[in-house]
C-alpha cells in the first residue's frame, strides 16, 4: 500500500537549485549479486517487503533515496496547486508473456514490493532483475478529500519503458508506446472519490531484442563497452492532479531577445475561450498582464526584459488563467539562429556568436541506471560542468525528467538534445529499419520536441547519432524529419546527423573524431565528409581520454572491465590524463582560431560501466580533471572564438 501525501506548496518555478558538494570520502561497500526474481503466475496476499539492494557500485546519494523518491512536482512548465505524488512503494511481479495483459491479476497486490519510480534493473528498485521483457506494477490511492469533487482527476505518467497498458479499478483506461515520454489519463469516471482505488500497469520492454526496432538509445540486453544495462518499467514519476472540466493541457511559450512573448494555450475541449497571462519577475513584480484566447496563437511584448544567457540565466515566472483553471510556468528571453559572422556560418545566441563547449552527457548511474537517485545527484553532474566554465551539455541519445532541463535553465547551460536512437545495424533485410519502424521513430521525435520545446536552455535538436537507425540509401529520411521538426519548432537549430552519413540536411556539419578534434578544418577523417561552409562547423564528439580508476570506483562486472582496453586512449595516471586533455583542448583552440569551429562536445561527463573516460568516475567520488587547468583551457576556447567576431 502506498502512503500518499498532497503537495500544495512548492518553490516558484524559477527558484534556483543547488547541488551538493562532492563527497570524496569512500563509503564502506561490499559487492553483491543481484537477487534472483521468480515469475509467479498468481498474485500473493503478502508481497516480499521492499529493501534497497546494494548496487554493484553506489554513489553518495544511494542511501538518501528512502521510500519517498522524487517528491518534486515533475512538470515545472505546467504547475497546479492540487496535485498528489504516487511515487513510493508499489508492488511488482514479472509476467510470463505479453498475453497476460488480457488477463490482469485479480488482486492489485503483486508478489514483491518495488520502489517507483525506478528501473527494475537497479538496486534502488528493490528488484535488480535483468532480462525481463514484460511485468506488472500496482498500487492503490485515495483522492484527497480537500479536492473539489466536481473537478476532473488526471493520472499522469512521466515515462514508462517501453509500452504501458494501464488499468484503474479493473478497467483498462490507456495504452502508451514510447519509453521516454509522458502521458496523461482522465480517470474521473473510473475512480471512487471517497475511498481506495486500484492502479495496475502492464509494461512491455523489448529494448534491443530482435525483431523489435525501438528508440532506446544506449540500452541493451547484452551490455558491451559503449552499450549499457537497460532500464525497464516505470522509471519516472507518477502523480494525480485535480483540474476543471475544461482545463489547460499544454502551454507553448517562447520569448525572444526583442521582448516578444509568443503563446499558445491548449485546452481539453479545443475551445477558443478567454485566457489571462501574467509575466512576473523573480522578485514578484508583475511586468505584463495580457488578455487573449486559448486555442489560438497570440503574442505580447515585455519591455526591458533581461535576456537569458549562460552567464545571466534570467528567468520569468508566468501565470495563466483560463476560466477556473490557473497554472504556473516560466520562460527566458533568448533567440537562437544561424548567421554569417566574418564569412563563417555560426550559431547565434541573441544575435551573437557564442562558442558552445560542453560534454557528452549520457545520464547513467550505477545505483539508478537511467534515473538519478535524487534531484541533488542530477544537479551535481550539471554543476561539475558549470563550475569548470562549460556553457553547454549534449544530452546523448536519452531524454531526462523535466527537472533536468529546468536545472539547465537555472544554471545557464545550453542543451543540445539528442533523439534516442534505434538499434544500429540489423533490422530490415537491407540493414535499415522497416518503414513502420521509421515512422514510429518520427512520431516519437515529434513527441520529444513538443514535450520539451518550452525550456529556454535547449538550443539544438539532434535527429540521428552516427547513423544508428538511419536509412543509408534511397530518399534519406533526415531531410523530411528535419522539415517536421522545423515546423513544430522553428525557434531552434537542427543537427540532423551527428557523426557521419551526412547528406547535407540541417544546420550543422558535425564531425566525430577521437581522440583529437577535427572541427571545421580543411582535413577530415574517412568516416566524415569535407567541411561544408554553408553550415555550422561542429565537433559533435572528441576526447574520450581514459584512466582506469581504483577498484572501489570501478563498475565491478568482468565483461565491462575486459572492455576497458577498447577506450580510445588510456592514461597511466591523472597527470598524464590532464596533460593529454590540455593538448587536445589546445588543438581545438587552434581550430577555433584558424578555421571554422563553432562548438565542441568532449566525451564525457562521467564514466559509464566499462567506459572509463569521464571527467568524474561512475560513482561520482573521484574527479579526474585538474580544475585550474581545465578552466584556463576552456576560457582559451572562448577567447579564440571572440577573436573571430
Amino acid at each position: 500500500m502506498l502512503t500518499l501525501w498532497a503537495m500544495t506548496v512548492t518553490p516558484s518555478p524559477a527558484d534556483h537549485l543547488f547541488g551538493p558538494s562532492l563527497n570524496t570520502t569512500q563509503a564502506s561497500y561490499s559487492y553483491s549479486t543481484p537477487a534472483a526474481t521468480s515469475s509467479p503466475t498468481a498474485a500473493t496476499s503478502t508481497p516480499t517487503p521492499y529493501r534497497l539492494i546494494p548496487p554493484l557500485l553506489d554513489t553518495p546519494w544511494t542511501e538518501k533515496v528512502g521510500t519517498d523518491p522524487w517528491p518534486q512536482h515533475p512538470r515545472p512548465l505546467l504547475y497546479r496547486e492540487d496535485w498528489l505524488s504516487l511515487n513510493g512503494i508499489w508492488t511488482f511481479q514479472p509476467a510470463d508473456s505479453t498475453d497476460e495483459v488480457n488477463s490482469p491479476p485479480a488482486s492489485a497486490t503483486l508478489s514483491q514490493e518495488v520502489l517507483i519510480p525506478s528501473c527494475i534493473e537497479s538496486g534502488i528498485s528493490g528488484i535488480m532483475a535483468t532480462n525481463l521483457t514484460q511485468m506488472w506494477f500496482s498500487t492503490s490511492f485515495t483522492v484527497p478529500s480537500s479536492w473539489n469533487p466536481k473537478q476532473r482527476v488526471l493520472l499522469n505518467f512521466e515515462a514508462v519503458d517501453y509500452e504501458a497498458t494501464v488499468f484503474v479499478n479493473g478497467k483498462q483506461v490507456s495504452f502508451h508506446r514510447g519509453g521516454y515520454f509522458r502521458f496523461t489519463i482522465d480517470v474521473t469516471d473510473q475512480i471512487n472519490l471517497h475511498g481506495p482505488n486500484d492502479l495496475l500497469v502492464f509494461a512491455f520492454d523489448p529494448t534491443d531484442e530482435i525483431p523489435y526496432y525501438t528508440p532506446h538509445g544506449k540500452q541493451t540486453k547484452t551490455p558491451s563497452h559503449i552499450f549499457y544495462t537497460p532500464c525497464s518499467g516505470i522509471w519516472q514519476s507518477v502523480w494525480l492532479e485535480s483540474v476543471p472540466d475544461n482545463h489547460i493541457t499544454k502551454l507553448d511559450i517562447t520569448a525572444d531577445m526583442d521582448g516578444n512573448v509568443n503563446v499558445m494555450v491548449h485546452n481539453a475541449r479545443n475551445e477558443t475561450v478567454p485566457v489571462q497571462v501574467s509575466l512576473v519577475a523573480h522578485n514578484g513584480a508583475e511586468l505584463v498582464t495580457h488578455q487573449a484566447s486559448a486555442h489560438k496563437e497570440f503574442s505580447f511584448h515585455a519591455p526591458s526584459a533581461k535576456l537569458w544567457t549562460p552567464g545571466t540565466p534570467n528567468l520569468y515566472n508566468i501565470s495563466v488563467t483560463m476560466g477556473y483553471d490557473t497554472v504556473r510556468s516560466y520562460t527566458g528571453f533568448r533567440s537562437i539562429s544561424s548567421g554569417v559572422v566574418n564569412g563563417i556560418q555560426r550559431p547565434l545566441l541573441n544575435g551573437e556568436f557564442v562558442f558552445q563547449f560542453g560534454t557528452l552527457d549520457q545520464g547513467y548511474w550505477p545505483d539508478g541506471i537511467y534515473l538519478p537517485p535524487t534531484l541533488e545527484a542530477m544537479v551535481y553532474d550539471l554543476k561539475v560542468l558549470k563550475d569548470l566554465g562549460m556553457n553547454m551539455v549534449r544530452k546523448h541519445i536519452k531524454v531526462e525528467p523535466d527537472l533536468f532541463y529546468q536545472a539547465c535553465d537555472q544554471l545557464g547551460l545550453l542543451v543540445v538534445q539528442d533523439m534516442p536512437s534505434m538499434r544500429p545495424g540489423e533490422g530490415a533485410p537491407s540493414g535499415d529499419p522497416a518503414p513502420e519502424d521509421q515512422e514510429e521513430f518520427g512520431r516519437q521525435l515529434e513527441l520529444m520536441v513538443n514535450q520539451f520545446k518550452g525550456y529556454p536552455s535547449i538550443v539544438t535538436w539532434v535527429i540521428y547519432n552516427e547513423g544508428w537507425g538511419q536509412l543509408t540509401r534511397g530518399d534519406y529520411p533526415e531531410f523530411g524529419l528535419t522539415d517536421r521538426v522545423r515546423r513544430i519548432d522553428p525557434t531552434r537549430l537542427i543537427n540532423s546527423v551527428t557523426g557521419w552519413h551526412d547528406h547535407g540536411a540541417g544546420d550543422f556539419h558535425d564531425n566525430h573524431h577521437y581522440a583529437d578534434p577535427q572541427c571545421g578544418t580543411p582535413w577530415y577523417s574517412i568516416l566524415s565528409t569535407p567541411y561544408d561552409p554553408q553550415r555550422i562547423g561542429f565537433q559533435g564528439e572528441f576526447g574520450g581520454l581514459g584512466h582506469v580508476p581504483a577498484k572501489e570506483n570501478l563498475w565491478p562486472v568482468q565483461r565491462a572491465v575486459d572492455a576497458i582496453n577498447q577506450t580510445y586512449e588510456i592514461s597511466a595516471n591523472l597527470d598524464a590524463y590532464n596533460y593529454r586533455s590540455h593538448i587536445l583542448l589546445r588543438l581545438l583552440r587552434d581550430q577555433v582560431a584558424l578555421h571554422a569551429c563553432s562548438g565542441a562536445v568532449y566525451t564525457q561527463t562521467t564514466d559509464v560501466e566499462g567506459e572509463v573516460n569521464g571527467l568524474v568516475t561512475y560513482d561520482r567520488r573521484v574527479t579526474r580533471v585538474n580544475a585550474t587547468q581545465w578552466k584556463d583551457d576552456i576560457q582559451a576556447l572562448y577567447d579564440a572564438a571572440n577573436s573571430r567576431t
